[in-house]
């Protein structure tokens, strides 16, 4: 007698619930690989700062308030924080007097690449395991999913910058 496990979800529905799962499951390895890193950790928002610096390079507070949906004080306390470890600088604005712009340093740049190396690398061993068919489809499907978000609304400005794919 076999069970019967009920209607399957649509194509569309079951994509995403497996990438909602897949998400749940990098965020845990993202907080490993974040502790891994440095020996001050920095949090989530701490980590958007530093993304949206990167992609929009000598911003002022105003602009990365705007782009991370915050108030003055808090986006303030970020940079302070950031600043505090290393990662950030602020100077001068060259276009008003009144205005800081803020910049990752090198060592705020350093950490990300360290970040996202081991992210890489935390990724590798359960990609390797995949058959090359599924290692293909799977980049294909990351490569289109992100297209489509890059061309919508539902991307923030402060995503971080665009990857070059390596071989599947």
């Amino acid at each position: 007698m076999s069970t019967d496990p009920g209607p399957r979800p649509k194509p569309a529905k079951g994509a995403a619930q497996a990438a909602s799962a897949v998400i749940e499951l990098l965020g845990v390895l993202w907080e490993r690989s974040n502790d891994a890193t440095a020996s001050s950790s920095v949090s989530a928002s701490q980590l958007r700062v530093m993304y949206c610096l990167e992609r929009e390079e000598g911003i002022n507070l105003r602009r990365l308030g705007h782009l991370l949906g915050a108030a003055p004080p808090s986006v303030s306390r970020l940079c302070d924080r950031l600043q505090a470890m290393g990662f950030v600088e602020r100077t001068p604005s060259q276009v008003s007097r009144r205005e800081l712009t803020l910049r990752l340093t090198s060592r705020g740049k350093a950490h990300l690449a360290e970040l996202r190396a081991l992210r890489q690398e935390i990724l590798m061993a359960p990609i390797q395991n995949m058959p090359p068919a599924a290692r293909a489809a799977l980049l294909d499907g990351l490569s289109a999913f992100r297209e489509v978000l890059e061309a919508s609304e539902t991307v923030p400005e402060h995503a971080p910058p665009r990857t070059s794919p390596q071989s599947a």
